[in-house]
């Protein structure tokens, strides 16, 4: 058996209208302090998008999904969190916030592969 590093892991939620409190999962985000390792996936459902909000800017959610991803693979298009390590990076990308894009309650659990978690995760919990 390989050796199995303990991960972190959120799943990103859809609230188009925040005042009502509606969502919907379409993305996770992962984390692995032993291997240095954080990756999110997203997929946008548009049709529960539209089920919640006909009238939601699927344009501005998508980038905002995108936007995370990007956070994650640090760099240029980690924007102010270029410079962070991956742990530093994944608790900025789960803390709390009011916006049409919110994290949602941290998990854990144990894994050989983080990379192949992230793509476990998001068949299992969005698409």
């Amino acid at each position: 058996m390989s050796e199995r590093d303990v991960f972190e892991y959120a799943l990103l939620r859809v609230v188009p209208r925040v005042q009502r409190g509606e969502c919907f999962n379409a993305g996770v985000v992962v984390y692995c302090r032993a291997r240095s390792f954080v990756a999110a996936r997203t997929h946008l459902d548009e049709a529960k998008l539209r089920a919640l909000d006909p009238d939601a800017d699927v344009v501005g959610v998508r980038a905002a999904l995108h936007a995370v991803e990007g956070v994650c693979l640090g760099g240029a298009d980690a924007g102010q969190a270029a410079g962070d390590d991956a742990g530093r990076r994944f608790r900025w990308l789960i803390a709390p916030r009011s916006t049409v894009i919110q994290p949602g309650p941290v998990h854990s659990g144990l894994t050989a592969d983080p990379e192949a978690e992230v793509e476990r995760l998001l068949d299992l919990l969005v698409r």
